[in-house]
């Protein structure tokens, strides 16, 4: 980053706004508050933030709802903060393409830690011009504007899973396990788990067609997945 990294906070505990402001402030971060998900959209539009800390439960509009609203009009980082017992809705929360969560209650040097890693993976992803789009037989994966096509036709995908689709088509017939898929995808740094993959990959074969095209996003028992093209 050339500028100075902007961190939009958005939790209803006045407690969170003050411990991360902190260790915000010894990074050189410059933050910035919202205590409910409405003004957390209108502080990201009118700030643009490098990065969101998003609460998943909050009054009036919840962490859910802000990040599939973001997530329909850009790809700016998001972290989500969750309560333990939450898992049905933190995995929902990265499917719509949250980049990493974090377990309430939590230390502030593991939330910057964090921010850091996310950051840096953003400035670690360039990809090659040549190398952004994947052609196959019927398929089109660009990272260039995160859009799948099937047959010409757009197939709406959360960032994440043009991400893993990506990977996965850019290597026919290769299995990448779970653990790489992690790494790759959110990077080392990512402290998430293999079920979040899982279901990425669910939520994916959903969207794609089963019948009609010489492809199929393969499982590969107790390894991981491969994308097989048989065409």
């Amino acid at each position: 980053m050339t500028k100075c990294p902007l961190i939009l906070i958005c939790d209803d505990d006045p407690v969170v706004h003050e411990s991360l402001s902190i260790y915000l402030d010894n990074e050189n971060f410059a933050h910035i508050s919202a205590y409910d998900g409405l003004t957390a959209l209108q502080m990201k539009e009118a700030e643009k933030p490098d990065m969101i800390v998003l609460d998943l439960m909050m009054p009036g509009l919840n962490g859910i709802d802000v990040c599939r609203t973001i997530r329909n009009q850009d790809k700016t980082p998001i972290i989500m903060l969750t309560a333990k017992g939450e898992e049905i809705d933190r995995i929902l929360g990265l499917e719509l393409g949250a980049d990493d969560y974090i377990v309430k209650p939590f230390s502030p040097r593991e939330v910057i830690a964090r921010i850091k890693a996310v950051l840096r993976r953003l400035e670690d992803n360039v990809v090659e011009t040549d190398k952004s789009i994947v052609r196959l037989p019927q398929l089109e994966v660009s990272l260039d504007n995160y859009q799948v096509r099937v047959q010409g036709n757009i197939v709406p995908c959360t960032p994440k899973e043009v991400e893993i689709l990506h990977m996965l088509c850019s290597a026919p017939g290769q299995v990448f396990s779970r653990e790489q898929i992690l790494s790759r995808v959110w990077g080392y740094d990512y402290f998430g788990d293999t079920r979040t993959v899982d279901a990425h990959i669910k939520r994916i074969r959903q969207k794609l067609p089963t019948e009609g095209v010489p492809w199929a996003l393969s499982t590969v028992y107790g390894v991981g997945y491969r994308f097989e093209v048989y065409a």
